[in-house]
């Protein structure tokens, strides 16, 4: 398999973890995409994902699978035992909903301040953010408020339960956490207040997979 990725981004780092939680980085080759550069917005690189993001995984069989879901699934049922993604079918609907949770609600939330609202990754990449937007800056602030409330929901959750979906470390354990560390590296903090949501970020940062991905 080959993964098409740069190392240390959010969405990358997902699959990372997800390889390196169920061991198979090493039946993966790595395949360094330059985001700033915008190499994932050109001709060679829409040709395998027409919808310039990355990670891809490029299959044994030249099949391309592009979102941290899908890609996720396909890790995690390799070999029959779905640690990640849910055994029972309570458990898969969910861990499902709170994926789709933990994306539109804090890590895309952070995406579109990071890239809207500050300079983001540079000029390379701004011919490719919404130019039909007249106010960008307005809609990236509005979006920050959004991942700020999405903490408070995580962090209430949290109180009750030691993982986002439950009893078990999940993918969307993975996504709430790649959304802290771009919230960070966006400049958004965690609120103070949100002492359920940092006691679990600072488990999870503990984790193997986590200190040391693949």
């Amino acid at each position: 398999m080959k993964l098409y990725d740069i190392p240390g981004f959010p969405n990358p780092l997902r699959i990372r973890i997800v390889l390196a939680e169920k061991g198979l980085a090493a039946q993966v080759e790595f395949v360094k995409v330059d985001l700033p550069a915008a190499e994932h917005k050109q001709p060679h690189f829409l040709a395998i994902n027409p919808t310039g993001t990355v990670p891809v995984l490029e299959l044994e069989d030249g099949t391309y699978l592009s979102e941290c879901t899908a890609i996720t699934e396909y890790l995690d049922n390799l070999d029959g035992n779905p640690v990640l993604t849910g055994r029972t079918a309570r458990d898969k609907g969910v861990i499902h909903m709170m994926q789709k949770r933990a994306e539109s609600q804090l890590i895309d939330a952070v995406g579109i301040y990071f890239h809207h609202a500050t300079p983001g990754l540079g000029d390379a990449l701004r011919a490719y953010k919404s130019p039909e937007w007249t106010d960008r800056e307005e809609w990236g602030r509005r979006e920050r408020v959004r991942a700020e409330a999405g903490m408070r929901y995580f962090d209430g959750v949290l109180s009750s339960q030691p993982y986002v979906a439950g009893e078990a470390f999940s993918m969307a354990d993975i996504t709430v956490w790649a959304g802290l560390l771009f919230a960070g590296f966006a400049q958004i903090p965690v609120p103070e207040d949100c002492v359920h949501l940092l006691a679990w970020k600072a488990r999870v940062d503990a984790r193997p997979s986590v200190r040391e991905p693949a």
